[in-house]
């Protein structure tokens, strides 16, 4: 468990309060960061703070700014700023209980573990873990952190609590705008049937552990190749990875489903008209 909460306070359900301690459920990925590099000198690049005309400038004289037009701004100083923040506040009050479909998932931003904070917590927790359960709902409520409001959502997991920290409103954008021009009408059943039979076909338990960024082993193994070559600069060509084929032929969208699944489903199809057969053409006259 990090030795660091992201939040301690109580958890209120009307005259009950559990003292809880949350924290992170996930940490960053192992993604690869790069630094920008002077290559003649393998020095690497530095940035100072400029202004237009002045050049470069103290940090004691940078103030932040919020532009209502072009080239005009709204000076604040760190006070004026702080004097804006929310106070903290250890309290959460569940205000409200959804149903966990209500909330739509583009609204889920990021989760974190909720324990009780000492032995004595323990009873009123689990009171409230299991009647989350059995009622199948979603506590709403909002925390206040380092000076924001957040909007989060509480539910059971195993003999834990989750609390998920949700976005507003104005921070997510209406999918309608996205999928207004995508057609309605619905696809023929026969290609219907055949993408079914592949989606049954590959349905699996869901094993995080299976996947990997590709695209970070891969630049694990150049940096390791480059790295026991003793050459910062050369370039090796024998990258390993898979390349996707571009430009490729648009293939049968039939076909391609058949053989997804193995080639032994055969959808029902219409009957058709047969066709007129083709008539030979009369045999050439030798010329005399």
């Amino acid at each position: 468990m990090p030795t660091r909460a992201y939040w301690q306070g109580q958890i209120r359900l009307a005259l009950v309060s559990i003292p809880v301690e949350v924290y992170p459920a996930t940490r960053s990925g192992a993604a690869i960061s790069f630094h920008q590099i002077h290559e003649p000198t393998g020095k690497r690049i530095r940035y100072e703070k400029v202004a237009p005309g002045v050049g470069p400038v103290d940090r004691d004289e940078i103030i932040r700014g919020y532009e209502v037009s072009k080239d005009e701004y709204i000076l604040l100083d760190d006070e004026e700023i702080e004097a804006a923040q929310v106070e903290s506040r250890k309290t959460l009050d569940l205000v409200q209980f959804v149903e966990p479909s209500d909330i739509d998932v583009l609204y889920f931003e990021k989760p974190y573990f909720v324990v009780p904070a000492d032995d004595l917590a323990e009873e009123a927790y689990g009171v409230l873990r299991d009647a989350l359960r059995q009622t199948k709902r979603v506590g709403l409520g909002q925390l206040s952190v380092r000076g924001r409001e957040q909007l989060v959502s509480l539910k059971p997991c195993g003999r834990g609590l989750i609390l998920e920290v949700l976005r507003y409103a104005d921070e997510v954008h209406k999918a309608q705008s996205y999928f207004k021009d995508i057609s309605a009408k619905a696809g023929q059943e026969d290609l219907i049937e055949l993408a079914t039979t592949l989606i049954e076909k590959k349905t699996a338990p869901f094993k995080p552990e299976e996947f990997h960024d590709r695209y970070v082993d891969a630049l694990h193994r150049l940096i390791e190749k480059k790295r026991k070559a003793g050459d910062g600069k050369r370039i090796l060509e024998d990258v390993e990875g898979e390349t996707d084929a571009k430009g490729s032929n648009v293939i049968d969208l039939m076909a391609a489903l058949k053989k997804s699944v193995g080639g032994d489903h055969k959808p029902a199809r219409k009957a058709t008209k047969p066709k007129p057969a083709a008539r030979k053409p009369a045999p050439r006259r030798k010329k005399a």
